[in-house]
């Protein structure tokens, strides 16, 4: 889908002013409400926009140490792994990689102990043949999609 500049606009106030109504959005961007909602709409059905509620912060949860586990699965049960892995609070995100094993975990734990116990409950899984983890010490770069936005809109 062709993100325009209007909508790199639009996707911006999104990011940066996330309880902003739609009115105020229309204003400040100087188009019609009208005009605006139906962006918005066509954002969302395309699948530019996926969401929009709160970020939540893992650490202020009580669950302040973050690793990515690696998880080698036997071939033909990577859809069962993956379900397993649904199932497991403290895991955040997954997803299928190449390289270094099948699947990338982001795991959120209370300590390192924790995420012990958490590695040992996926060694466990049926069809995990094996994970390796990485710790991670200090985020340097927030998630983060604006200067993507930004770029897209310059059509670059």
């Amino acid at each position: 889908m062709a993100v325009d500049a209007l909508d790199a606009r639009i996707l911006r106030l999104l990011l940066e002013q996330p309880r902003t109504s739609v009115r105020e959005y229309a204003r400040i961007l100087g188009i019609a409400r009208g005009t605006l909602q139906a962006r918005l709409d066509r954002l969302e059905r395309n699948g530019v926009i996926t969401g929009s509620g709160p970020t939540l912060s893992p650490a202020a949860l009580g669950h302040p140490v973050l690793a990515f586990v690696h998880v080698e699965v036997t071939q033909g049960h990577l859809d069962e792994v993956g379900d397993a892995l649904a199932e497991v609070p403290e895991i955040i995100e997954a997803f299928s990689i190449t390289g270094g094993g099948d699947l990338l975990t982001r795991v959120a734990a209370r300590d390192n102990a924790h995420l012990e116990d958490v590695i040992q409950l996926l060694i466990r899984l049926p069809g995990v043949v094996r994970t390796r983890t990485e710790v991670a010490l200090r985020e340097r770069v927030p998630h983060r999609v604006l200067p993507l936005v930004e770029k897209v809109g310059r059509g670059v």
